[in-house]
């Protein structure tokens, strides 16, 4: 089986290994997925040491088609050490470059710490369930209610102490949410770094002048608020993977989104990247385990295999 590599970092305000930091602010741990370019992370209230896994990747080999959990199990083993209870398990949106490990962990969760963490997401997500699973031929009861909490736009929930808000970012993906906890928000794939800009906007029901919205209304923040983002795939002048910048950085360097940057420009701009990107290479497959909250399909009832379906495309004449 292939290694994969998984970066730990610990971006807490710790002082000689100590959790003192101010109560309104959390913990945070980000963990870097090389194989997918995936940030995870793991937020806790350093009070309670209630936390949150935000976006955690199940490893899959498209080569073999072998699915393995080492990147979960190294968070599971990082909130072990640091003896925090999940309180919830979030997603961004239904990611289309990697599966989610959320299923996974919730049941490893409810054996570690006796209480099952429920999987929150966006509420729009039954819209995007409902049209993956027809193109793909998804039985609805494989789908349905297997999130367990699906947040309305500017809900406003705790992490222990800490006061969160689960804000709708449109652009990427119709459901896409991010989540402000403290002066950190965690927008999964609304922002990259300023070097790379913003994510694409060419899935069903993505929209780039959604995402500008989407993108201003993250830079109006303070500008010492962090944006936390959920991918990095660095140029070889940069080196190392970072998973955040600050509000004041993005809009004086984002390549897509600084402040010079209209509307009109940034839609120009992005519809033509979009228009010459390949689909993701975990398309299918990711999409397929995604809406299912990361729950595998269900065994065949010949074999016991479990099967996803691949479209294939016919170039040349037919036959």
């Amino acid at each position: 089986m292939p290694q994969y590599s998984v970066t730990l970092r610990d971006n807490s305000a710790h002082s000689n290994n100590t959790k003192a930091i101010a109560a309104e602010e959390p913990i945070i741990h980000d963990l870097f997925e090389h194989r997918t370019g995936t940030w995870q992370y793991v937020v806790a209230d350093p009070s309670t040491l209630v936390a949150v896994i935000i976006d955690p990747v199940l490893d899959y080999d498209p080569a073999t088609q072998v699915v393995t959990t080492q990147t979960a199990d190294s968070l599971i083993s990082l909130i072990r050490e640091e003896g925090y209870k999940v309180d919830r398990i979030l997603e961004t949106h239904v990611h289309a470059d990697h599966l989610t490990a959320a299923s996974y962990l919730q049941n490893r969760l409810a054996l570690e710490q006796g209480y099952r963490p429920p999987i929150g997401i966006g509420k729009r997500i039954e819209q995007v369930q409902k049209l993956f699973g027809q193109k793909y031929g998804i039985p609805a009861k494989e789908y349905e209610n297997t999130f367990g909490k699906l947040f309305d736009d500017d809900e406003v929930f705790n992490i222990g102490n800490l006061r969160s808000i689960a804000i709708h970012l449109p652009g990427h993906t119709p459901d896409h949410l991010g989540y402000k906890i403290g002066d950190n928000v965690f927008c999964g794939d609304s922002l990259f770094n300023a070097d790379i800009g913003t994510a694409r906007c060419d899935f069903p029901g993505g929209s780039a002048n959604n995402l500008f919205d989407s993108a201003r209304k993250l830079l109006d923040l303070p500008g010492h608020t962090k944006i936390w983002t959920g991918h990095d795939y660095p140029p070889n002048e940069r080196g190392a993977p970072v998973p955040w910048m600050s509000v004041r950085d993005h809009r004086a360097q984002n390549t897509h989104l600084r402040d010079s940057i209209t509307r009109g420009k940034f839609v120009a701009l992005r519809k033509e990247r979009d228009s010459k990107l390949g689909e993701p290479k975990l398309l299918h497959h990711a999409l397929q385990v995604n809406i299912r909250a990361g729950k595998l399909p269900s065994p065949m009832e010949s074999g016991g295999h479990r099967m996803i379906h691949l479209p294939l495309k016919q170039e040349g004449v037919e036959w």
